[in-house]
């Protein structure tokens, strides 16, 4: 939804917008994994399928990912959150992250993941270089 702002927001919920655009910036809210029961490792693959499909509604994608913020109840799962973050990653477009320790308002959200994204540029026209 948009409105006179010329603030988009996407995945509108009862308390919150699944994202944010404004001034080229996508803002994402903080993404659980849909299955709650599973481990740390498929709830992070789950979350990073969910940030795809919201940055492709937005119009960008994870190459266009700024900065990411991971906050995991138990530090235990670091490496099994990691595993489906460098199967997930663009080695080329690494983003800057943060991962911290966290009580989550589900105790059974193992990975909760928050970022900031920039649209993507719109390429510029190219000079004519032909005579009429």
């Amino acid at each position: 939804m948009s409105d006179d702002t010329g603030i988009v927001r996407l995945g509108e919920e009862g308390r919150l917008s699944g994202a944010v655009i404004h001034a080229g910036t996508i803002y994402l809210a903080g993404q659980v994994a849909d299955d709650p029961s599973l481990d740390a490792e498929a709830q992070t693959a789950d979350i990073l399928r969910q940030i795809d499909a919201l940055l492709a509604e937005a119009g960008s994608d994870k190459r266009h990912l700024l900065t990411v913020q991971i906050f995991l109840a138990d530090l235990a799962d670091f490496a099994a959150m990691n595993r489906a973050w460098d199967a997930w990653l663009d080695p080329r477009h690494k983003p800057a992250r943060a991962t911290v320790q966290a009580r989550l308002a589900d105790p059974a959200w193992r990975v909760e993941i928050t970022g900031i994204a920039a649209l993507p540029a719109l390429p510029l026209p190219r000079p004519s270089t032909g005579f009429a």
